[in-house]
């Protein structure tokens, strides 16, 4: 599987505005606010990517669907369960 973005690229400063009062109580449970921000991008790319997926591929992912509510899947003979 391919990696969603490069780990090792380098940091860059970032100007950010964030509510006053989120940020102060982020702060005095000394929450690491540049991890806590790339993780959530992070999630936020691959929830992304993982839609535009679904939407690229939503013709064929209907074509397969039908094509086994018609015939069945091949290893319907075999299974045991």
């Amino acid at each position: 599987m391919s990696q969603l973005y490069d780990q090792n690229a380098s940091k860059k400063a970032t100007n950010l505005s964030i509510n006053s009062d989120l940020l102060s109580k982020a702060r005095k449970l000394n929450i690491n606010l540049s991890a806590t921000l790339e993780h959530a991008l992070e999630s936020e790319l691959r929830k992304s990517k993982r839609d535009n997926w679904l939407e690229n591929n939503k013709k064929a992912i209907e074509a397969l669907n039908e094509l086994v509510d018609r015939n069945g899947l091949f290893s319907d003979a075999y299974r045991e369960f």
